[in-house]
């Protein structure tokens, strides 16, 4: 009878997996890594962050683009950006810079962490800084502070028509742009229109009455984002077209504009059995723009792509272990993880977001079906579903007083720890604002008084190992 976990993963999957499979002692290892003993020694619960990872799919990334480029003739350059907020920790920026990548930016604070890196010498002056976002004073003053001190290959890419005059108003050098157009959302959504970027219908006007006649910047890049990521759908490459056909009417008009950026991202691996064809989508993508920029007799532009899950999502890993099992009823069979599921993967309870998930020891034990609990006392601090028809399945429990069941989610390494807030973060390094508290005296006088100031860049840096 084959009711073994073991039995049920070989019947489900073609296994072992390219990233996974077993020890010689029965054991999960991931990456050529024996998880095992490093979990032992560390105890749970444990995040891990494996940095060749990175490496790997960053050069992974280049060698599919150049490889369209030189199937089509295209006759432009390739440059890989790391979106930061993905995840800002200072030995995941080292790496990726190792790379020598182009960063882009969403905000103030990472305008400090790429000074960092300039000032320790990990970024050089010819890697890009896009920075992205809708700007708020303080994010302007330091992507201006950044240009005026000899980064000339900063690229601001305007949000909004203001931002333009905002930024020429703090600058004494002059700056490369961008313009980032304002993409249709897919019909899912509550709203037609990105909030973020200049509708398609205004770019060509904005360039000629703001930017064309200014001293101050030149344009050199059309932004285009797709926030749902690089998928094949009639959706993507429709506003794919509609992008490059913008390129191509400011590019008859602007000779320094040379760059389109594809944004959106390539997606992770969530399931053993997720079929994407990377290779196929960036030939397809450098296809597109070089058949349509040739029909213009226009000059095909570099391509800028930002890759944030891509590159850091895969290299992360988190591991628990069971601390019981309790039946609530005929059906649900609970197991407790030594953690929660709401502050350490909060991407699975807030937008029911579904990890790769497997037991790392007791393979040859019969498996159940279960529900997979956390610490807190939150009812939606739970996961219950996997890649197994919907349901989860692990080792059954029998003694709880030998080795427990460690079970590990893997590909958790971009956005958990924002998101969660570790150590005081937040997503996109925006600042946790100021805290007052109000209250009345015995004549129902209000007093308040600040408790605590709005967060500072120093502190996050400080968290993240930057100090």
């Amino acid at each position: 009878m084959k009711n073994k976990y073991i039995d049920l993963v070989e019947q489900t999957f073609d296994w072992p997996a390219e990233e996974f499979e077993l020890t010689e002692n029965g054991t999960l290892a991931w990456n050529d890594l024996d998880l095992m003993p490093i979990v032992k020694q560390y105890g749970t619960p444990l995040r891990m962050t494996y940095l060749p990872k990175i490496d790997e799919n960053i050069q992974r990334a280049r060698r599919m683009f150049h490889v369209a480029m030189a199937k089509v003739d295209y006759d432009a350059n390739y440059h890989y950006c790391y979106c930061t907020k993905s995840n800002h920790f200072s030995f995941v920026m080292e790496r990726v810079l190792e790379n020598e990548v182009h960063l882009e930016t969403s905000s103030a604070f990472d305008i400090n962490i790429v000074k960092k890196m300039k000032d320790a010498g990990r970024l050089k002056d010819e890697q890009f800084v896009v920075c992205n976002g809708y700007k708020t004073k303080a994010y302007l003053d330091n992507i201006a502070n950044l240009i005026n001190s000899g980064h000339s290959n900063t690229i601001n890419v305007i949000d909004h028509v203001e931002e333009l005059e905002e930024l020429t108003s703090r600058l004494t050098a002059k700056a490369k742009v961008g313009i980032r157009i304002a993409s249709e959302e897919e019909p899912k959504f509550e709203f037609y229109t990105s909030r973020l970027g200049i509708g398609y219908r205004h770019i060509v006007d904005f360039y000629k009455t703001k930017i064309a006649e200014n001293d101050l910047v030149e344009l050199k890049m059309l932004h285009f984002f797709i926030n749902t990521g690089i998928k094949d759908t009639a959706y993507y490459w429709n506003e794919l077209r509609k992008c490059v056909n913008v390129y191509i009417d400011l590019k008859r008009l602007c000779p320094t504009l040379d760059s389109l950026n594809i944004g959106g991202g390539f997606p992770i691996q969530t399931s053993l059995g997720m079929d994407y064809d990377y290779e196929y989508m960036a030939e397809e993508i450098i296809s597109q723009i070089k058949t349509m920029c040739d029909f213009a007799d226009v000059p095909e532009p570099n391509i800028f792509s930002e890759f944030g899950s891509f590159t850091v999502g895969e290299s992360g890993a988190n591991f628990y272990s069971i601390l019981g099992a309790k039946q609530q009823n005929d059906r649900e069979l609970w197991y407790m993880i030594d953690s929660s599921f709401m502050t350490t993967l909060p991407d699975s309870w807030a937008i029911n977001k579904r990890f790769i998930m497997f037991p790392l020891n007791k393979w040859n034990r019969p498996y159940e079906r279960v529900l997979l609990g956390g610490l807190t006392c939150d009812s939606d601090d739970y996961y219950n579903s996997e890649q197994h028809v919907n349901a989860i399945f692990l080792p059954g429990l029998r003694n709880l007083d030998e080795e427990p069941l460690m079970i590990g989610f893997f590909n958790t390494g971009a956005y958990q720890e924002s998101l969660s807030g570790y150590g005081g973060t937040k997503h996109c390094l925006l600042p946790a604002p100021k805290h007052v508290v109000v209250d009345r005296d015995d004549e129902g006088q209000v007093t308040s008084k600040l408790f605590a100031d709005e967060q500072s860049a120093a502190t996050m840096l400080n968290t993240l190992g930057y100090e």
